[in-house]
């Protein structure tokens, strides 16, 4: 679970229902007709703008930023480095015995063990890349447009309880419910565009940057192996992708594998 994504969600949410609840009751803040017409309809116009495919893949791959976080890209090296070192001493098929839980570094490994041409990785590894980026990139899309949609629609339901306001006036007891109407629309599609669609879309291209770094890296660190890289050679590349600050966190456990090569 992604605790950033989780304790963001949760504080905002929150702190307006905290905010109500401290004016009045929370009750008078629901009215069904205003919710159904701006969730209702920024899901049917979001889905407009989109296929089916796409608009059902976008809610898959938001799932993934709340239930998942990426580690760290600094995390990787120390074992690219040690796979490097071992395919240098025994081969690349010793590498079968290394266990990787990255699926895009174990699937490049398993074209190093299968003996694929540098190229032919390549290829395949960086048209995987593409594709992942371009899963993220609709999934980003598809909630920016709801970003974009919901305030509209707060204001088409705005516009819609004016219309009934204005046309009750001489009876007093619809003035209210029409009002309502107007007035939480406005509410709900603030509500929806800045704290749940702009928010997840904004998480998503984030993630969609991280994953493109991480495997990139493990892009890299697989060509160098397969190209016979050192291993120090391997990481002075690997560490580029880092921020200098954490260049160095996992130093000590990579200027192991030096050693253990001269050992060797």
């Amino acid at each position: 679970m992604d605790l950033a994504t989780l304790l963001g969600t949760l504080g905002a949410f929150g702190i307006v229902a905290v905010a109500i609840l401290l004016g009045g009751s929370m009750l008078v803040f629901f009215n069904a007709p205003s919710l159904l017409i701006v969730l209702g309809g920024t899901l049917m116009v979001v889905l407009m703008k989109f296929n089916l495919s796409q608009f059902l893949g976008a809610m898959k791959v938001a799932a993934k930023a709340f239930k998942s976080k990426l580690p760290a890209p600094e995390s990787l090296i120390p074992l690219i480095v040690e796979m490097s070192t071992v395919a240098r001493k025994e081969g690349v098929l010793a590498l079968e015995d290394i266990e990787v839980d990255n699926s895009f570094l174990e699937s490049g490994v398993r074209m190093l063990i299968d003996g694929s041409p540098v190229e032919d990785m390549r290829r395949h590894l960086s048209k995987d890349i593409e594709e992942i980026s371009e899963r993220h990139k609709w999934g980003a899309q598809v909630f920016t447009a709801g970003g974009d949609v919901a305030p509209a629609m707060g204001m088409i339901g705005t516009l819609i309880g004016l219309v009934q306001m204005l046309s009750a006036m001489d009876d007093p007891k619809s003035i209210g419910p029409a009002m309502a109407v107007a007035l939480l629309t406005t509410l709900y599609g603030a509500i929806l565009a800045n704290m749940v669609f702009i928010p997840i879309a904004d998480k998503l291209t984030l993630r969609r940057s991280e994953e493109v770094k991480i495997n990139s890296i493990c892009l890299d660190g697989v060509l160098a192996i397969q190209e016979g890289q050192h291993p120090r050679t391997t990481e002075a590349l690997l560490k580029l992708y880092v921020n200098p600050k954490r260049r160095d966190v996992e130093k000590a456990t990579t200027e192991q594998a030096p050693e253990q090569e001269q050992a060797a």
